[in-house]
Protein backbone atom coordinates (compact mmCIF):
# COMPACT_ATOMS: atom_id res chain seq x y z
CA UNK A 1 0.00 0.00 0.00
CA UNK A 2 1.74 3.21 -0.93
CA UNK A 3 0.89 6.19 1.09
CA UNK A 4 -1.72 7.68 -0.60
CA UNK A 5 -0.73 11.42 -1.30
CA UNK A 6 -3.32 14.76 -1.76
CA UNK A 7 -5.58 14.44 -4.33
CA UNK A 8 -7.19 18.22 -5.58
CA UNK A 9 -7.15 20.46 -3.33
CA UNK A 10 -5.39 18.23 -0.74
CA UNK A 11 -8.91 16.66 -0.02
CA UNK A 12 -9.97 12.70 -0.37
CA UNK A 13 -12.95 10.51 -0.96
CA UNK A 14 -14.84 10.15 2.59
CA UNK A 15 -14.29 7.33 4.69
CA UNK A 16 -17.53 5.09 5.97
CA UNK A 17 -17.55 6.96 9.58
CA UNK A 18 -17.44 3.48 11.27
CA UNK A 19 -13.92 3.02 9.49
CA UNK A 20 -12.56 6.15 10.62
CA UNK A 21 -9.45 6.05 12.93
CA UNK A 22 -9.00 8.91 15.63
CA UNK A 23 -6.28 10.46 15.18
CA UNK A 24 -4.34 12.65 18.17
CA UNK A 25 -2.89 15.98 16.99
CA UNK A 26 -0.69 17.78 19.48
CA UNK A 27 -0.25 21.53 19.88
CA UNK A 28 3.45 21.67 19.37
CA UNK A 29 5.02 25.18 20.86
CA UNK A 30 2.59 27.49 20.58
CA UNK A 31 4.26 30.15 19.68
CA UNK A 32 5.57 28.36 16.24
CA UNK A 33 3.75 27.53 13.35
CA UNK A 34 1.92 24.45 14.92
CA UNK A 35 -1.07 26.17 16.21
CA UNK A 36 -1.89 27.61 12.57
CA UNK A 37 -0.50 24.86 10.37
CA UNK A 38 -3.06 22.76 12.58
CA UNK A 39 -5.86 25.11 12.23
CA UNK A 40 -5.42 25.18 8.32
CA UNK A 41 -5.13 21.42 7.68
CA UNK A 42 -8.43 21.08 9.94
CA UNK A 43 -10.07 23.90 8.47
CA UNK A 44 -14.07 23.78 7.83
CA UNK A 45 -13.90 19.99 8.98
CA UNK A 46 -12.06 19.11 6.03
CA UNK A 47 -10.35 16.38 7.65
CA UNK A 48 -13.38 14.44 9.31
CA UNK A 49 -13.88 12.69 5.85
CA UNK A 50 -11.43 10.08 6.38
CA UNK A 51 -10.67 10.72 10.25
CA UNK A 52 -11.72 11.57 13.55
CA UNK A 53 -9.40 13.82 14.49
CA UNK A 54 -8.88 15.20 18.79
CA UNK A 55 -6.35 18.31 18.99
CA UNK A 56 -4.35 18.07 22.29
CA UNK A 57 -3.70 21.95 22.71
CA UNK A 58 -6.03 24.78 24.51
CA UNK A 59 -9.44 26.00 23.01
CA UNK A 60 -8.19 29.62 24.35
CA UNK A 61 -4.92 29.16 22.29
CA UNK A 62 -6.16 27.96 19.40
CA UNK A 63 -9.07 30.65 19.02
CA UNK A 64 -6.47 33.32 19.41
CA UNK A 65 -4.87 31.95 16.44
CA UNK A 66 -8.53 31.71 14.65
CA UNK A 67 -8.39 35.52 15.07
CA UNK A 68 -4.93 36.23 14.34
CA UNK A 69 -5.55 34.63 10.94
CA UNK A 70 -8.50 36.12 10.23
CA UNK A 71 -7.05 39.19 10.71
CA UNK A 72 -4.49 38.51 8.02
CA UNK A 73 -7.42 37.17 5.41
CA UNK A 74 -7.64 33.71 5.68
CA UNK A 75 -11.62 32.91 6.40
CA UNK A 76 -12.35 30.44 9.28
CA UNK A 77 -15.72 32.50 9.85
CA UNK A 78 -18.75 29.60 10.35
CA UNK A 79 -16.61 26.94 12.03
CA UNK A 80 -16.07 25.59 15.30
CA UNK A 81 -13.81 23.65 17.45
CA UNK A 82 -15.61 21.56 19.53
CA UNK A 83 -14.57 21.41 23.65
CA UNK A 84 -14.14 18.04 24.99
CA UNK A 85 -12.88 16.68 28.41
CA UNK A 86 -11.81 13.08 26.93
CA UNK A 87 -11.21 11.53 23.82
CA UNK A 88 -13.89 9.07 24.46
CA UNK A 89 -16.82 12.31 23.67
CA UNK A 90 -15.04 13.03 20.63
CA UNK A 91 -17.56 14.01 17.93
CA UNK A 92 -16.44 12.22 14.53
CA UNK A 93 -18.38 15.89 12.68
CA UNK A 94 -16.37 18.28 14.14
CA UNK A 95 -12.47 18.96 15.09
CA UNK A 96 -12.59 18.14 18.51
CA UNK A 97 -9.95 20.20 20.63
CA UNK A 98 -8.78 18.49 24.74
CA UNK A 99 -7.66 21.84 26.78
CA UNK A 100 -4.16 19.94 28.64
CA UNK A 101 -3.80 22.57 30.92
CA UNK A 102 -5.69 25.29 32.92
CA UNK A 103 -6.26 28.32 31.65
CA UNK A 104 -6.30 30.40 34.97
CA UNK A 105 -3.22 28.55 36.79
CA UNK A 106 0.29 28.97 36.87
CA UNK A 107 0.10 28.27 32.89
CA UNK A 108 -2.34 30.62 32.02
CA UNK A 109 -0.26 32.50 29.21
CA UNK A 110 -1.36 34.13 26.26
CA UNK A 111 0.60 33.55 22.43
CA UNK A 112 3.86 35.13 21.32
CA UNK A 113 4.53 34.25 18.14
CA UNK A 114 8.20 34.18 17.21
CA UNK A 115 9.08 34.03 21.24
CA UNK A 116 10.74 31.25 22.84
CA UNK A 117 8.96 31.19 25.94
CA UNK A 118 9.19 28.61 29.25
CA UNK A 119 5.34 28.57 28.93
CA UNK A 120 5.08 27.51 25.91
CA UNK A 121 7.92 24.56 26.53
CA UNK A 122 4.91 23.64 29.61
CA UNK A 123 2.30 23.55 27.58
CA UNK A 124 3.67 21.33 24.93
CA UNK A 125 4.63 18.66 27.41
CA UNK A 126 1.25 18.96 28.88
CA UNK A 127 -0.11 18.00 25.41
CA UNK A 128 2.29 15.53 24.56
CA UNK A 129 1.65 13.89 27.99
CA UNK A 130 -1.99 13.74 28.00
CA UNK A 131 -1.86 12.54 24.21
CA UNK A 132 0.69 9.63 24.66
CA UNK A 133 -1.60 8.26 27.71
CA UNK A 134 -4.64 7.94 25.48
CA UNK A 135 -2.38 6.61 22.92
CA UNK A 136 -1.21 3.90 25.26
CA UNK A 137 -4.71 3.18 26.54
CA UNK A 138 -5.63 2.20 23.05
CA UNK A 139 -8.09 5.71 22.56
CA UNK A 140 -6.29 6.87 19.56
CA UNK A 141 -5.07 5.21 16.03
CA UNK A 142 -2.56 7.01 15.79
CA UNK A 143 -0.80 10.23 16.38
CA UNK A 144 0.37 13.58 14.82
CA UNK A 145 3.02 15.63 16.65
CA UNK A 146 3.09 19.63 15.67
CA UNK A 147 6.75 20.96 15.94
CA UNK A 148 8.61 21.50 19.60
CA UNK A 149 11.32 23.37 20.49
CA UNK A 150 14.41 20.75 21.86
CA UNK A 151 15.36 23.56 24.59
CA UNK A 152 12.55 24.82 26.47
CA UNK A 153 10.54 21.50 26.87
CA UNK A 154 13.60 20.19 28.48
CA UNK A 155 12.38 19.46 32.09
CA UNK A 156 12.72 16.35 34.58
CA UNK A 157 9.85 14.76 32.58
CA UNK A 158 11.44 15.63 29.60
CA UNK A 159 14.89 14.99 28.68
CA UNK A 160 15.42 13.66 25.37
CA UNK A 161 17.47 15.46 21.97
CA UNK A 162 12.86 15.02 20.08
CA UNK A 163 9.81 13.45 19.91
CA UNK A 164 11.20 10.28 18.54
CA UNK A 165 13.19 9.57 21.58
CA UNK A 166 10.42 10.36 23.63
CA UNK A 167 8.16 7.84 22.33
CA UNK A 168 10.64 5.13 21.97
CA UNK A 169 10.96 5.27 26.13
CA UNK A 170 7.51 5.96 26.44
CA UNK A 171 7.04 2.61 24.34
CA UNK A 172 9.37 0.67 25.73
CA UNK A 173 11.31 0.27 21.83
CA UNK A 174 14.82 -0.08 22.11
CA UNK A 175 14.99 0.70 18.65
CA UNK A 176 13.58 2.62 16.14
CA UNK A 177 14.10 4.43 12.42
CA UNK A 178 13.86 8.10 11.59
CA UNK A 179 11.66 7.58 8.48
CA UNK A 180 11.21 10.46 6.07
CA UNK A 181 8.34 9.83 3.39
CA UNK A 182 6.98 11.68 1.04
CA UNK A 183 5.22 10.32 -2.19
CA UNK A 184 8.38 9.97 -4.44
CA UNK A 185 10.99 9.68 -1.90
CA UNK A 186 11.34 7.92 1.19
CA UNK A 187 14.71 8.29 3.70
CA UNK A 188 15.69 6.85 6.86
CA UNK A 189 18.76 7.13 8.79
CA UNK A 190 21.27 5.02 10.70
CA UNK A 191 22.21 7.74 13.22
CA UNK A 192 19.65 10.60 14.07
CA UNK A 193 20.33 12.93 16.95
CA UNK A 194 23.49 12.67 17.39
CA UNK A 195 26.92 14.64 17.12
CA UNK A 196 28.65 14.23 13.96
CA UNK A 197 31.66 13.47 15.44
CA UNK A 198 30.47 10.16 16.70
CA UNK A 199 28.63 8.90 13.54
CA UNK A 200 32.07 7.12 12.26
CA UNK A 201 31.55 4.96 15.39
CA UNK A 202 28.22 3.92 14.91
CA UNK A 203 28.63 2.80 11.70
CA UNK A 204 29.00 -1.24 12.48
CA UNK A 205 27.44 -3.92 11.08
CA UNK A 206 25.25 -4.68 13.91
CA UNK A 207 23.76 -1.07 13.63
CA UNK A 208 23.27 -1.08 10.05
CA UNK A 209 21.78 -4.31 9.60
CA UNK A 210 19.22 -3.30 12.29
CA UNK A 211 18.01 -0.44 10.25
CA UNK A 212 18.15 -1.86 7.52
CA UNK A 213 15.90 -4.70 9.15
CA UNK A 214 13.69 -1.89 10.40
CA UNK A 215 13.42 -0.41 7.12
CA UNK A 216 12.19 -3.04 5.29
CA UNK A 217 9.79 -4.61 8.43
CA UNK A 218 7.93 -0.80 7.51
CA UNK A 219 7.95 -1.04 3.79
CA UNK A 220 6.18 -3.90 3.68
CA UNK A 221 4.03 -3.99 7.33
CA UNK A 222 3.22 -0.09 7.08
CA UNK A 223 3.54 0.58 3.44
CA UNK A 224 2.65 -2.74 1.95
CA UNK A 225 5.40 -3.37 -0.52
CA UNK A 226 5.83 -6.80 -0.56
CA UNK A 227 9.17 -7.11 -2.24
CA UNK A 228 11.20 -3.58 -1.43
CA UNK A 229 14.11 -2.23 -2.77
CA UNK A 230 16.39 -0.13 -0.47
CA UNK A 231 19.37 1.64 -1.34
CA UNK A 232 22.28 2.38 1.12
CA UNK A 233 24.39 5.46 1.12
CA UNK A 234 28.11 5.44 1.30
CA UNK A 235 29.82 6.87 4.68
CA UNK A 236 32.61 8.65 3.12
CA UNK A 237 32.69 10.76 -0.12
CA UNK A 238 32.54 9.38 -3.16
CA UNK A 239 31.45 6.17 -1.05
CA UNK A 240 35.01 5.91 0.12
CA UNK A 241 36.70 5.37 -3.78
CA UNK A 242 37.68 1.68 -2.96
CA UNK A 243 39.22 2.58 0.18
CA UNK A 244 40.79 5.67 -0.49
CA UNK A 245 38.54 8.41 1.04
CA UNK A 246 37.53 5.69 4.16
CA UNK A 247 37.33 1.86 5.04
CA UNK A 248 33.42 1.73 6.54
CA UNK A 249 32.18 0.95 2.88
CA UNK A 250 34.83 -1.98 2.19
CA UNK A 251 35.16 -3.37 5.91
CA UNK A 252 30.99 -3.20 7.06
CA UNK A 253 28.52 -1.95 4.06
CA UNK A 254 29.51 -3.69 0.86
CA UNK A 255 29.84 -7.36 2.89
CA UNK A 256 26.55 -6.29 4.29
CA UNK A 257 24.65 -5.74 1.61
CA UNK A 258 26.00 -8.90 -0.41
CA UNK A 259 25.35 -10.94 2.82
CA UNK A 260 21.71 -9.25 2.65
CA UNK A 261 21.39 -9.97 -1.49
CA UNK A 262 22.79 -13.71 -0.90
CA UNK A 263 19.34 -14.05 1.46
CA UNK A 264 17.24 -12.85 -1.43
CA UNK A 265 16.65 -9.16 -0.09
CA UNK A 266 16.64 -6.32 -2.64
CA UNK A 267 19.61 -3.88 -0.84
CA UNK A 268 21.76 -2.07 -3.62
CA UNK A 269 24.73 0.42 -2.72
CA UNK A 270 26.62 1.41 -1.03
CA UNK A 271 26.28 4.60 -3.23
CA UNK A 272 28.32 8.10 -3.36
CA UNK A 273 25.54 10.48 -1.54
CA UNK A 274 26.07 13.57 -3.98
CA UNK A 275 25.89 11.37 -7.10
CA UNK A 276 22.67 9.30 -5.83
CA UNK A 277 20.61 12.44 -5.38
CA UNK A 278 22.04 14.86 -8.29
CA UNK A 279 20.81 12.31 -10.88
CA UNK A 280 17.84 11.28 -9.18
CA UNK A 281 18.73 7.82 -9.08
CA UNK A 282 16.49 7.60 -5.91
CA UNK A 283 13.34 7.06 -7.99
CA UNK A 284 14.48 3.57 -8.82
CA UNK A 285 14.16 2.75 -4.90
CA UNK A 286 11.68 2.27 -2.38
CA UNK A 287 13.33 3.49 0.51
CA UNK A 288 17.31 4.86 1.19
CA UNK A 289 19.20 4.50 3.98
CA UNK A 290 21.49 7.26 4.82
CA UNK A 291 24.86 6.94 7.35
CA UNK A 292 23.65 9.94 9.31
CA UNK A 293 21.09 12.82 9.74
CA UNK A 294 22.14 15.53 7.31
CA UNK A 295 23.12 13.29 4.71
CA UNK A 296 19.41 12.10 4.37
CA UNK A 297 17.62 14.92 5.53
CA UNK A 298 19.26 17.47 3.66
CA UNK A 299 18.60 15.97 0.26
CA UNK A 300 15.08 14.96 1.67
CA UNK A 301 13.98 18.67 2.45
CA UNK A 302 15.28 19.87 -0.46
CA UNK A 303 13.41 17.63 -2.99
CA UNK A 304 10.03 17.02 -0.63
CA UNK A 305 9.99 19.93 2.21
CA UNK A 306 6.36 20.99 1.44
CA UNK A 307 4.43 17.53 1.51
CA UNK A 308 7.65 15.45 3.58
CA UNK A 309 6.53 13.47 6.87
CA UNK A 310 8.77 12.50 9.68
CA UNK A 311 7.24 8.91 10.46
CA UNK A 312 8.63 7.00 13.61
CA UNK A 313 9.00 3.27 11.87
CA UNK A 314 9.42 0.12 14.52
CA UNK A 315 7.21 1.51 16.90
CA UNK A 316 3.80 -0.39 18.25
CA UNK A 317 1.97 2.86 17.74
CA UNK A 318 1.77 5.23 14.50
CA UNK A 319 3.17 8.81 15.17
CA UNK A 320 3.93 10.82 12.57
CA UNK A 321 5.09 14.44 12.23
CA UNK A 322 5.74 17.54 9.71
CA UNK A 323 9.47 17.54 8.51
CA UNK A 324 9.62 21.34 9.49
CA UNK A 325 9.95 22.60 12.90
CA UNK A 326 9.04 25.89 14.93
CA UNK A 327 9.64 28.37 12.82
CA UNK A 328 9.74 31.33 14.71
CA UNK A 329 9.95 33.64 12.38
CA UNK A 330 6.77 33.26 10.27
CA UNK A 331 4.52 32.32 13.37
CA UNK A 332 1.10 34.03 13.39
CA UNK A 333 1.84 35.87 10.02
CA UNK A 334 -0.54 33.23 7.99
CA UNK A 335 2.92 32.38 6.03
CA UNK A 336 2.87 28.73 7.10
CA UNK A 337 1.96 25.93 4.40
CA UNK A 338 0.02 23.61 5.98
CA UNK A 339 1.14 21.02 3.50
CA UNK A 340 3.38 18.89 5.24
CA UNK A 341 0.86 18.63 8.10
CA UNK A 342 -2.05 17.98 6.00
CA UNK A 343 0.33 14.45 4.65
CA UNK A 344 1.05 13.44 7.99
CA UNK A 345 -2.27 13.59 8.87
CA UNK A 346 -2.93 11.20 5.85
CA UNK A 347 0.06 8.94 6.45
CA UNK A 348 -0.95 8.23 9.96
CA UNK A 349 -4.27 7.23 8.79
CA UNK A 350 -3.02 5.11 6.23
CA UNK A 351 -0.29 3.12 8.19
CA UNK A 352 -3.45 2.76 11.14
CA UNK A 353 -5.85 1.72 8.60
CA UNK A 354 -3.45 -0.41 6.90
CA UNK A 355 -2.11 -2.34 10.19
CA UNK A 356 -5.21 -2.97 11.54
CA UNK A 357 -6.20 -4.38 8.17
CA UNK A 358 -3.26 -6.79 8.48
CA UNK A 359 -4.21 -7.63 11.82
CA UNK A 360 -7.43 -8.94 11.25
CA UNK A 361 -5.92 -11.05 8.37
CA UNK A 362 -3.93 -12.91 10.25
CA UNK A 363 -6.24 -12.97 12.84
CA UNK A 364 -8.88 -14.69 10.35
CA UNK A 365 -6.07 -16.84 9.14
CA UNK A 366 -5.16 -18.27 12.50
CA UNK A 367 -8.92 -18.40 13.52
CA UNK A 368 -9.83 -20.83 10.34
CA UNK A 369 -6.33 -22.62 11.06
CA UNK A 370 -7.55 -23.19 14.16
CA UNK A 371 -10.82 -24.44 13.71
CA UNK A 372 -9.36 -26.37 10.53
CA UNK A 373 -7.07 -28.30 13.08
CA UNK A 374 -9.30 -28.99 15.47
CA UNK A 375 -11.60 -30.84 12.70
CA UNK A 376 -8.58 -32.28 11.42
CA UNK A 377 -8.55 -34.08 14.95
CA UNK A 378 -11.83 -35.00 15.22
CA UNK A 379 -11.59 -36.54 11.67
CA UNK A 380 -8.76 -38.84 13.11
CA UNK A 381 -10.57 -39.37 16.18
CA UNK A 382 -13.34 -41.10 14.67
Amino acid sequence: MEPRQSEKNNERQPEPQTKRPVIGITLGDYNGIGPEVILKALQHNRMQKICTPVIYGSMKILNRYRNLLQQSGLSLKDWNLNGIQQVGQANPKFTNVITCWSDSGGQNQDVQPGKVTPEAGQAALACLQRATEDLKAGYLDAIVTAPINKHNIQTEAFTFPGHTEYFAEAFDVKENLMFLVSEHLRVGVVTGHIPLGRVRSNITKEKVLQKLQLMHQSLRGDFGIRKPRIAVLGLNPHAGEEGLLGSEEQDVLKPLIQELRNKGQLIYGPFAADGFFGTRAYRKYDAVLAMYHDQGLIPFKTIAFDEGVNFTAGMPVVRTSPDHGTAYDIAGKNQADETSMIQAIYLACDVAKYRKEMAEIDQNALTKKTISGKISEQSASN
